[in-house]
């Protein structure tokens, strides 16, 4: 296993980091109900208060956060390990919010698609247009569990749409370095998938039953959660029950693990100089730690350029 360095703990259910200009790292704490921004030093400061289930976050082209809210989780606690289930009881709704970073004002910006409610947002990546995509996973709902998709939307509220659907369980979501793929990856079936851009916010068609073109699964118990994209256009997923970081190459040819020690390793993102040092959040543990990575990451749009 690779060095880990603590930066954070005591965290409730991190995910979403975000590495600032700063040297801070911006995240969510789910099961808190925030956005925290963490401190070179390892402080914790809230930024803002949205409730529900805030996930996935994104900086934006004015410099806004924003968020995908799942709408909130029900808890469970396992010898001391939090553990995400099915819809809370006091579930308020998924939705799209876009939170000042400097005055903590949280607004809604979508809570249904064509009529039909968002159940559970999860991830976010803008593109250089400044639109964004970002994937609804759904809720379990004890006997049932929706099915999710894919979505691109603009941050003023104008514009949003279903460019995919259904895909069984769609958490991270990220784009190559040229932008003309967008990556997906499939929770519960351990997938990888690749769309075609063909327009902002357009893909191209499947060829045949499957939601997009494959780019791989590795052996064994694999569940995906939220990943980043490194600048030579590997996939990095964040990997639950084979704890730690899925690597995948753009064509799926090869595929390294770089193992954590927390069963639900939820995301990760680049920062520091050079972009080498990954951010990996460990929620069940509730920490954010840092590692040497061999490859640099993708400088995200309105971010790191």
């Amino acid at each position: 296993m690779a060095e880990m360095k603590l930066i954070a703990d005591g965290l409730k259910f991190p995910e979403g980091p975000i590495a600032m200009p700063d040297g801070s790292i911006i995240l969510v704490e789910i099961a808190r109900g925030t956005l925290t921004r963490i401190t070179p030093d390892g402080k914790k400061e809230i930024v803002a208060e949205p409730g529900g289930g805030p996930n996935g976050a994104a900086i934006g082209p004015d410099g806004a956060c924003y968020i995908c809210n799942n709408g909130g989780f029900e808890w469970h606690d396992r010898d001391g390990l939090l553990f995400p289930g099915d819809i809370a009881k006091d579930y308020s709704g998924g939705r799209i919010e876009r939170v000042d970073v400097k005055t903590g004002k949280v607004e809604k910006l979508y809570t249904e698609c064509n009529g039909i409610p968002l159940n559970g947002p999860n991830d976010i990546v803008f593109d250089k247009s400044g639109g964004f995509w970002f994937t609804d996973l759904g809720k379990g709902r004890g006997r049932t569990q929706d099915r999710g998709g894919l979505y691109y939307a603009k941050p003023d509220g104008s514009s949003i749409k279903e460019v995919v659907f259904p895909i069984t369980s769609p958490n991270g979501v990220g784009l190559s370095p040229d932008e003309k793929t967008v990556y997906v990856a499939d929770t519960i079936p351990g997938r990888l998938w690749a769309f075609d851009i063909v327009a902002p916010g357009e893909v191209a068609p499947p060829e045949g039953p499957l939601p997009g073109r494959f780019v791989g699964s590795p052996a064994g118990l694999n569940f995906f959660d939220s990943l980043a994209v490194d600048s030579q256009g590997n996939v990095c997923v964040a990997t639950i029950f084979n704890a730690g970081i899925t690597s995948f190459s753009p064509d799926g040819s090869k595929i390294v693990h770089t193992p954590t020690d927390d069963v639900i390793t939820t995301n990760i993102c680049f920062g520091g100089r050079d972009l080498k040092t990954a951010y990996i959040t460990l929620s069940t543990t509730g920490r954010l730690v840092a590692m040497d990575w061999p490859v640099a990451g993708l400088a995200l749009n309105f971010l790191n350029k």
